[in-house]
């Protein structure tokens, strides 16, 4: 069976197509023949020998890949009614060895598998798994109620849109940043305020909102940079397990998408919020598994907006 990995850490050429055995369903889980898997930051870092501890105690190769959608081909016993045979259905992937989603099959446990969302092509249905329960992670760390005000840092990309979207669906005020060819696509999210983006961020959420935000969404990664727009007793919850001083009694988090992997209800709401139309499927571009390295080299280029992914099976269009 084809897969997308390394032997070796480095840059986007170390990825190469792999032969990895073929594996079946067991208790409690289903296989699926992966049609589309996406392309996101964690990936660069799983290539680049950032996230090796993770992988330290098993042998090379590695595949990486968080998400991933496609069709249902082997149901293990015990697996819920809701899967069956044939289903289409997107799956959220905790990668270790040869087990990421940037492989033809792949078997997980039925408590990460949920239907696909209704119209939405295999490319689309990929970007909602991973992304998605992150930005409904952070929204629940953050624990704000209807009235109050979050602010957004890297509101154009992935995460922040479905953090925005999310958070207008919750009654949450909204205040985001965006460069200048970003802030009509970031106000179309539902960004009630969209303001210049940047390290200075910070100054610019405070002028609209002088007493501070209520909590903040960091995910532009600005980290120590952002924490000033939060208000004493504020919330604030980063990407990449940072965690702020002690200060003002902000109550900071580290959102960890990973404790979420088997909550497939959270994921099933948001697959519905997909189909009321409240989450926007956003596609950047599709390449072939054997392009893999330029997809990494085009994200980690920045600027992409919407996710890229690599497409298997006979739907692929290059």
């Amino acid at each position: 069976m084809r897969a997308v990995g390394l032997y070796e850490y480095g840059g986007p050429e170390v990825l190469q197509l792999l032969e990895v055995p073929e594996t079946h369903a067991g208790e409690g889980e289903v296989r699926i023949r992966i049609h589309a898997a996406t392309v996101n930051p964690t990936d660069v870092g799983a290539r680049d020998g950032r996230r090796a501890d993770y992988q330290k105690d098993t042998p090379p190769p590695y595949v990486p890949g968080m998400e991933a959608a496609g069709i249902i081909d082997e149901v293990g016993s015990g697996v819920p009614d809701r899967l069956k045979l044939g289903d289409p259905v997107v799956g959220i992937v905790v990668p270790l060895g040869t087990h990421g989603a940037y492989r033809e099959q792949i078997v997980l446990d039925a408590r990460s598998v949920v239907h696909a969302p209704a119209g939405a092509s295999h490319f689309e249905a990929a970007t909602l798994p991973m992304n998605g329960l992150t930005a409904r992670k952070s929204l629940d760390e953050l624990g704000l109620t209807e009235g109050q005000v979050l602010a957004v840092t890297g509101a154009a990309g992935a995460y922040g849109g479905y953090v925005i979207q999310l958070a207008k669906a919750e009654g949450l005020t909204v205040i985001a940043d965006a460069s200048p060819q970003d802030e009509e696509l970031v106000a179309s999210l539902g960004a009630d305020i969209v303001v210049r983006r940047g390290d200075d961020v910070a100054s610019r959420f405070r002028e609209h909102f002088p007493e501070g935000v209520d909590g903040l969404a960091d995910g532009a990664v600005l980290n120590e940079k952002a924490i000033p727009a939060v208000r004493d007793g504020g919330a604030f919850t980063s990407l990449r397990a940072f965690i702020g001083e002690p200060q003002r009694d902000i109550h900071f988090t580290a959102t960890m998408v990973r404790s979420y992997v088997h909550e497939w209800e959270k994921l099933d709401r948001l697959r519905q919020q997909v189909e009321n139309g409240e989450l926007t499927l956003r596609v950047a571009e599709v390449y072939p598994p054997e392009k893999a390295p330029d997809a990494h080299r085009r994200l980690e280029a920045g600027g992409t907006r919407g996710r890229l992914v690599l497409g298997f099976g006979p739907d692929y269009l290059p």
